[in-house]
């Protein structure tokens, strides 16, 4: 071959291997990054997090392709794998390498680990407790009460119906409570304005929760389910304590507005049993709102 054919065969294969001639420019990448070295990107702050990783002004970095792994560096990636969403430089290379702790949740929101059971108020039980609100009841919530067939899922423990004390505070459902409520609000104040001139000033109460039958039954008592509320005595605020017991044949102005209270209460529980009933509630009013076919009123 002539010496024309050799320099014009080493131009062709030059042209092959670097390039277009024309354009000046190398068939493959020789400036900061190539196929068999990654690129660096510009260091970040040790425990720098993923987000800030995110940003316009980040560049990542360009990660090999596993088949030019030396087994020092696979250690090296298996490692980062465990750790948290963060920016670290490796060992001896000054390489880094971005890795979420787990890749398929990193584009996810953080998400609260789930609330323990029993923490929540189902919807009628939170209407209940702002209509116990509206009414300026004092009452707090108490952990549910499980005491074998007894107990409360959401009890509530109320201590005073607006200017109303309760003594002691009671352990009643909300139901009961609100039940209550209204009847103290609705008809035992106003009955007691009206015929002593002054308003209520504590309700004594004997029972509220209380695990325990109904006497002489089998029949577990509603007071075990906190539906159920004994009244012993109400204090006015002139000072006048009215026993619920049976008063005497004059005391006119207090048998009326305990034959009231006790007529009232029937349009609000499904029981209302008092002095005359039986002996048991010779000297209370018993208050509950069981869930009955026909109000027991006596």
């Amino acid at each position: 071959m002539s010496g024309v054919g050799v320099v014009a065969l080493a131009a062709f294969l030059a042209a092959c291997t670097t390039g277009s001639v024309l354009s000046l420019q190398p068939a493959v990448d020789v400036g900061s990054s190539t196929a068999s070295v990654p690129r660096i990107a510009e260091p970040l702050p040790r425990g720098a997090a993923l987000e800030d990783a995110q940003s316009p002004a980040f560049e990542a970095p360009t990660v090999q392709s596993p088949d030019v792994f030396s087994p020092e560096m696979q250690a090296d990636v298996s490692a980062e794998v465990q750790t948290a969403a963060m920016v670290r430089p490796r060992q001896g290379t000054g390489l880094q390498t971005l890795v979420p702790k787990d890749p398929y949740l990193a584009g996810y929101p953080r998400m609260d680990p789930p609330a323990a059971p029993g923490s929540y108020l189902p919807a009628d039980e939170v209407d209940c407790r702002k209509q116990l609100k509206r009414l300026k009841v004092e009452f707090s919530d108490l952990a549910p009460i499980r005491d074998g067939q007894c107990g409360i899922d959401h009890p509530v423990k109320v201590s005073a119906i607006g200017s109303v004390k309760m003594k002691p505070a009671a352990t009643l459902t909300c139901a009961m409570a609100l039940t209550f409520s209204q009847w103290t609000k609705n008809e035992l104040v106003p009955s007691a304005r009206r015929r002593y001139f002054t308003g209520v000033r504590t309700i004594n109460q004997g029972s509220s929760y209380s695990c325990r039958k109904i006497a002489g039954s089998r029949t577990l008592s509603e007071h075990g389910k906190g539906n159920a509320l004994d009244i012993m005595s109400i204090e006015l605020n002139n000072g006048k304590d009215i026993d619920v017991k049976k008063p005497g044949f004059f005391a006119f102005r207090q048998k009326g507005l305990l034959n009231t209270v006790r007529a009232d209460g029937c349009q609000y529980f499904n029981t209302v049993l008092g002095p005359g009933y039986n002996y048991d509630h010779r000297n209370h009013f018993h208050f509950d709102i069981k869930d009955r076919r026909r109000v027991a009123c006596h």
